[in-house]
């Protein structure tokens, strides 16, 4: 019956507030160009100066958009910067946990310190940002908080122990965040990219000490539809689970990774 009237625009996010973490490049850009462009205004969070120029050629697009540096591992600055945003726009609807990093290699050869980073943007990084957003996203009704897990958060890879710690952390912690917080009307769902063409995938191959080209070609085999992810693909499954369309989704991790894992 509710299919014979005529349906909202309900991927509009006209009146919300997505904060993005990571939001300077990759697929937080990606994310942060997308959500913008579907009428939410954007906070773009990053420790990379670039997120001021990214956000402003936002703005110049005319949309609302700001930037704000900070280090997702310190309680001390993403308190702050949350506070800010509710000082700057009164509320939060969309969270968007995207920052991160890798190191390649295997538990013998990584050092305590590269461990010990990995882990702390990835998985504290989640942590404190949640921490802080959720009582606000809370008082205004509820929200949508996404993750970003990895297709290595649900199986392993081949020298990448911490990467694959970290992200199959964030898949189980996306859960738990969804049984305790349905209450306040808040859905915590993970996306779960395969290879996706950013600066960190070609980060990942001068680790392992691979040509470019290659690197990137070798990575694109073995998946059903034969090519590297791009920023808007992880971001399209973004915009879904941000808006209305997935209203009845929570406490699952989507997989975005062009058949790699079937």
């Amino acid at each position: 019956m509710a299919f014979l009237l005529r349906k909202k625009n309900v991927l509009s996010l006209e009146g919300k507030v997505a904060v993005i973490t990571g939001a300077a490049s990759g697929i937080g850009l990606g994310v942060s160009q997308l959500l913008s462009a579907y009428g939410a205004k954007v906070v773009m969070i990053d420790v990379d100066d670039k997120g001021e120029e990214e956000a402003q050629n936002l703005i110049n697009a005319g949309r609302v958009a700001i930037f704000k540096k900070c280090d997702v591992t310190s309680l001390k600055e993403v308190k702050k910067t949350v506070n800010d945003i509710k000082d700057t726009f009164g509320r939060m609807d969309i969270l968007f946990n995207n920052a991160g990093v890798t190191v390649r290699k295997t538990v013998v050869d990584i050092d305590e310190s590269e461990w010990d980073f990995v882990i702390n943007v990835g998985l504290k990084g989640t942590y404190l940002m949640s921490k802080f957003v959720i009582p606000i996203m809370a008082a205004g009704g509820g929200g949508s908080i996404i993750n970003t897990g990895s297709g290595w958060g649900l199986k392993g890879g081949d020298k990448a122990a911490v990467y694959c710690a970290v992200k199959g952390g964030i898949v189980n912690l996306t859960r738990a965040m969804a049984i305790d917080h349905g209450v306040q009307n808040i859905r915590v769902n993970s996306v779960n990219p395969g290879d996706t063409n950013t600066n960190m995938l070609r980060e990942e191959g001068r680790q392992l000490g691979c040509e470019e080209i290659a690197f990137l070609k070798d990575s694109a085999k073995g998946r059903p539809l034969e090519r590297l992810g791009m920023p808007e693909d992880i971001a399209n499954t973004v915009l879904f689970l941000a808006s209305d369309l997935s209203k009845w989704i929570t406490g699952t991790a989507i997989v975005v990774d062009g058949g790699g894992i079937a």
